[in-house]
């Protein structure tokens, strides 16, 4: 069954451009020109990856809105910023609102679809049956890869893939400084040090909402983060 790629994207000949790449690239493909167009069919059904612009018609900051939304419904959903904006702090906002990747329509069709295929290519690792070796349990912390869960002292903190892998480097080493380039590996996704620092941010944040004492993620500064226990 073919994977279904959702394009919320206003501009009918970008959306038509993206559409016709994703299919020749064996995806399903559904376009959308505003979130509420968007919201209403997902309603019924969520896709496998939803690329979204942030302006759309008449509310110029819709796709926002839209991460929003499906974020709420979701915490593994792929989701992608794609836009003409560029600011970082559009950047460092999407990201904050769970997008796991922010690009810019000045990136190749190429590039888009391999980013897209890194994408799936985490989401099925993270559910690949997990032998018990790959069950991570730090303290309070249970990482499970099969059922894509992470708990702390038993309570679910959702994590967006991105998360998840960042979550899951840190945790496999306790004590070990990781660098911002080693988490981008291990989330397999290109980032500037803001946008790395604002990950960190959102995942303490998810865990300090179920314990406010929450602080195993460590920054080391000048250097990278490390989780202790």
């Amino acid at each position: 069954m073919k994977r279904q790629v959702a394009i919320v994207e206003d501009e009918p000949a970008i959306r038509d451009n993206y559409a016709a790449a994703f299919t020749r690239e064996g995806y399903a493909v559904r376009c959308y020109a505003n979130r509420a167009e968007a919201m209403q069919a997902f309603s019924s059904r969520l896709p496998d990856l939803a690329i979204i612009d942030i302006s759309l018609q008449d509310e110029p900051e819709g796709g926002f809105e839209l991460c929003r939304q499906l974020r709420a419904r979701s915490a593994e959903l792929p989701i992608i910023f794609l836009t003409a904006r560029d600011s970082e702090i559009d950047a460092v906002s999407g990201l904050r609102l769970g997008a796991d990747d922010f690009l810019t329509k000045d990136l190749s069709l190429p590039h888009l679809i391999a980013r897209v295929n890194a994408l799936f290519r985490r989401l099925d690792a993270l559910r690949t049956p997990a032998a018990p070796a790959d069950i991570i349990t730090r303290g309070a912390l249970t990482l499970d890869s099969e059922r894509m869960s992470v708990q702390w002292s038993g309570q679910v903190v959702l994590l967006s893939l991105t998360e998840f892998w960042m979550v899951h480097a840190l945790a496999r080493h306790p004590g070990h400084v990781r660098n911002r380039q080693q988490l981008m590996d291990a989330a397999n996704v290109v980032l500037d040090d803001n946008t790395i620092t604002s990950h960190v941010k959102r995942i303490r944040r998810k865990f300090q909402s179920v314990d406010p004492k929450f602080d195993a993620v460590q920054t080391v500064y000048g250097m990278g983060y490390r989780w202790v226990e």
